[in-house]
Order: C-alpha cells, then sequence, then structure tokens
C-alpha cells in the first residue's frame, strides 16, 4: 500500500488488534463500553460481549477511591475537557486487581463523540518507585548519619556534589559548597597534595589515598586533619568526576604527633642519662689532680712564706692559682649536687630547692651574657612530686631561652626576673623577661613543635619541657609580657596535707 494512501476502517481496526495497550471505548453519553481491543480483553478476562452491559462496579476495585460516581466524573471530564488522567485500578472477571494509568480522551467519530480509554498495568512500576523511594529514605538517612564524607569533585578541584556528611564535616551548607573550589578549604601544603592527586588518579583506575590539613580557622584550636580516597565516577553520564571519600582523623594525627614526642623525649632521657653519667665521671677523674694542683700551690706558698727573698709577683700569682683551684672545686661540687643518676619514682621535694639547685648554673650563663637575673623565691613550702632532675631541666631550659634572648637586645637591659610562688593548690615557677616576645604561634601552640638540640646547651627545648610537666599532671604555658617580652610559667600540683 502507498505511503499517501488512507487507512480504512478495517486496516484500523487491524492495528488496534495488536497494541500492547489496553483500549476501551465508551459512549460519551451514557459511559456504555462499545469496544475492546484483545489486550483489554484478555487483561480483564472477558469477551467483548460479556464487557459491553458491564458499570464501573462489575470491573472496578471496590476501595472506596475507586466509586462509579468517580469513575463517571473522570470519564464526563474527558467528554468535556477533551482529555482526562486518572491512576484506577481494574478488576478481572476472576477478581484480580489491576492498577493502571488510564487516559480518557474524547474522539468524534461518525457515529457520534465516544471518549476512549487507554490504560496500563503500572502494580510493577509502583512496587519499583516506593522500592526506590525506601532505598532513597534509607541512603539519605545512612548519608546524614555517616562519619564520612562525600564529595564528587571536577578535573579542576570544583564541587559537583556535596553530601550532608561532608557539610557536616566541613561546617558548611551543602548546597552553598557547590562549584566552590575544595582546595580553599585545605591548607596550603594540602592544597598542592590535593592537586597532584587530582591529576594523578587514573579514569577507571585504581583510588588514590592521600591526608589532608584544613586551612586554620579564625578560631585557636588544634589543627584538623581528614583521610581522604579519591577515585573516578561516571554514574550513567549523570555525575561524572573524582569522588573524594574522607574522614575526620585528627585524634589519630595528634595521638601519633604524641608518640614522636614520647620517642624524642626516651631518647632525651636517655641521653640526659648517659651525660649525667659522663659528667660524674669526668667530676670524679677531675677532682683529683685539682686538689693535687691545690697541694702543690699550697707546699709552694709554703715555702715562699718561708723565704723572706720572694718576689711579692710570685707571692700574688699563687694566691690567685689557689683562687682558681678553688672556684674549680666549688664547680665540681656544685656539679655533682645537680648530676644525679635518673630515677623512676618521683620524690617528694620543696620546688624552691629545685629552683635554688638551678641557680649556680644560671647565674654562670647570665654572666656569660651579661644579663642580670632577678630572684624572686616565695617563703611558702612549695612540695610537689616530681622528678628533681627532670624538672630542674625545665627551669634551666625557660631561664636559658630567656637569658638569650635578652642577651639579642643590648639596648634593653633589663633582667630576667625568676619567680616561685604558691598559686591555689599549685606550686608555680615563672620566667619572664622583657626582650623581643613570643613567635608568632598563639598559646600554647608554641609548645607543639618537636624539640630541636642546641649546639651551646643541653638541647630539651620547649616541645620536651612541654612533655615533662604534663607527665608530672602540670600546666606550662606562654603569654606576652607588659609591656614587652614573653613569660614562661609552669604549675605543679602541690602535694595534699603539706
Amino acid at each position: 500500500m502507498p505511503a499517501t494512501a488512507e487507512l480504512g476502517c478495517p486496516d484500523l481496526a487491524r492495528l488496534f488488534e495488536v497494541i500492547d495497550h489496553c483500549v476501551l471505548v465508551h459512549d460519551a453519553g451514557t459511559k456504555d463500553i462499545l469496544w475492546a481491543n484483545p489486550a483489554a480483553r484478555t487483561a480483564l478476562g472477558f469477551t467483548l460481549d460479556e464487557l459491553k452491559p458491564l458499570k464501573a462496579p462489575d470491573m472496578s476495585s471496590n476501595a472506596a477511591q475507586y466509586a462509579r460516581h468517580i469513575g463517571v466524573a473522570w470519564l464526563q471530564r474527558a467528554a468535556d475537557q477533551g482529555r482526562s488522567r486518572i491512576e484506577w485500578c481494574y478488576r478481572s472477571k476472576s477478581g484480580t486487581d489491576i492498577l493502571s494509568e488510564a487516559l480518557a480522551v474524547r474522539v468524534e467519530l461518525s457515529a457520534g463523540p465516544v471518549v476512549m480509554v487507554q490504560f496500563r498495568d503500572i502494580a510493577e512500576e509502583k512496587a519499583t518507585r516506593r522500592d526506590l523511594t525506601r532505598t532513597e529514605a534509607r541512603l539519605q538517612a545512612f548519608l546524614r548519619n555517616l562519619d564520612e564524607g562525600i564529595v564528587v569533585l571536577d578535573d579542576d578541584g570544583r564541587i559537583l556534589f556535596a553530601g550532608e556528611s561532608a557539610g557536616s564535616l566541613l561546617d558548611r551548607d551543602p548546597d552553598d559548597m557547590l562549584g566552590t573550589d575544595f582546595t580553599t578549604f585545605l591548607a596550603a601544603d594540602s592544597t598542592a597534595v590535593l592537586r597532584g592527586v587530582l591529576h594523578d588518579t587514573p579514569r577507571g583506575g585504581r583510588p588514590t589515598d592521600a591526608r589532608y590539613r584544613l586551612a586554620a580557622s579564625d578560631s585557636v584550636g588544634p589543627d584538623r586533619w581528614f583521610a581522604a580516597r579519591c577515585q573516578y565516577i561516571d554514574i550513567e553520564n549523570d555525575l561524572r568526576g573524582l569522588l573524594l571519600l574522607f574522614h575526620d582523623i585528627t585524634d589519630t594525627v595528634h595521638t601519633e604527633e604524641e608518640h614522636r614526642r614520647d620517642a624524642q623525649y626516651l631518647n632525651q632521657l636517655a641521653r640526659h642519662n648517659a651525660m649525667g653519667d659522663m659528667a660524674m665521671a669526668i667530676a670524679h677523674e677531675v677532682s683529683q689532680p685539682i686538689a693535687a694542683a691545690h697541694n702543690f700551690v699550697a707546699g709552694t706558698l709554703g715555702r715562699v712564706d718561708d723565704s723572706h727573698e720572694a718576689p711579692d709577683p710570685l707571692r700574688w700569682g699563687l694566691d690567685h692559682a689557689t683562687r682558681q683551684l678553688e672556684r674549680a672545686t666549688t664547680i665540681l661540687s656544685s656539679l655533682r649536687a645537680y648530676v644525679l643518676r635518673l630515677e623512676d619514682a618521683k620524690r617528694s621535694v620543696d620546688l624552691n630547692d629545685v629552683v635554688a639547685d638551678c641557680r649556680y648554673f644560671v647565674d654562670v650563663r647570665a654572666k656569660a651574657h651579661r644579663v642580670a637575673v632577678r630572684w624572686e623565691h616565695t617563703t611558702d613550702d612549695l612540695p610537689v612530686s616530681c622528678e628533681k632532675v627532670l624538672i630542674g631541666q625545665v627551669v634551666m631550659n625557660l631561664a636559658f631561652n630567656a637569658l638569650e634572648e635578652m642577651a639579642r637586645w643590648p639596648e634593653n637591659p633589663g633582667p630576667v626576673t625568676i619567680t616561685t610562688r604558691r598559686h591555689e593548690d599549685r606550686a608555680e615557677v615563672e620566667v619572664r623577661d622583657t626582650g623581643g616576645g613570643l613567635p608568632t604561634a598563639p598559646g600554647d601552640r608554641i609548645f607543639d613543635g618537636a624539640f630541636t638540640s642546641k649546639g651551646n646547651g643541653h638541647g630539651i627545648g620547649l616541645a620536651l619541657s612541654h612533655r615533662i610537666i604534663s607527665r608530672h599532671d602540670g600546666h606550662i604555658e606562654a603569654f606576652p609580657n607588659s609591656p614587652r617580652g614573653a613569660v614562661f610559667r609552669f604549675r605543679l600540683p602541690l602535694l595534699p596535707g603539706l
């Protein structure tokens, strides 16, 4: 048949015979069934002759929403307005309900207007939709309560999708994050890491893992860290990009830092112990030749005194040699008094005594730097339980740092002040200078860095001082002095009842 030939009624009937959609034809006025195609007759289980006399209650569900007046009103809307759509539940001859999407359309025929109804079974589709809706609700609930943040980035790092958990971890509204460069949330060093990951993550390859540090916020606090896995995804051309799954590992990173400090702390204790043994050995060995030299000088002086012919310069030289030997003996005695073998057990001591033991060494360093030291000891007892050598090292470390700082400011000859006092239930030591002030790191964060040894000192460092004081259940802090300089202060718990 040529493509331009018109279709006759037999041809149209044959077309209706083979379509899968169910078709019913109703009289536009009476709403009686005039005709049904084979698909409709098969679905409903009625012959055409059986269908024609049926009314809505005979072929619809008994549920209230499928009452006869509702069906008639629906067909009437189609007759009046041209078409009307409804969800309708037909019932087959066998009693099976057929949930359908039905479209009624007014059609003008030569014999008069009719309403043609097309319907299809949507029960399975509805069930699928319910399953999808339920699954989506569950996924949304899971994502809202997930500890892992989810974002999808384009090749330039801009956010294409952000889950609610990502917003919670980054303290942002997920919708406001869309289109934002994800690197703006990261510290500068981590920005470079993410750029490298975005560039190196292969399409369809293995995921890439990395750690990222968040950019510092306005509030002072510990750095926040995330561990993230990056993998390329392509979801049915709907969402294509780099999927970044990340979770907070701040506590883990800080624990690792604590472990590193502990290792440094133990290394320093071993080093300190070895230095103590060496110093004691040196003091023992040197004391003998000093004592012998002292005896030789004393004997020579005795012979000089017996000889009235000895010149005065010789007497003067021998007298001063004796004084220097006595000074060397004093230094060795002080060294023996201070350098003790490190013991694990803490002892009950007066913190004033610990500071007093450090005084000789601090004064020697102060004289070398030409800096004055003011000692302000409280008359109160300050009984604490501590490892005396370690706390003494902290006192000297803070004092030496202050002296070295003041040596950098010869035009400002202010003293370093070392104070002991009682503060509520704590014993307190404070070292105050009038130098250049604190470094840029605020508050307690100046104690965060790993310590570095000094070539001209014992190299305990502020980080190790922090560890020692923390180990003794104490607290160390730093803050600006007024009008200039810095104050370092630590407090240890006083022994109860003393």
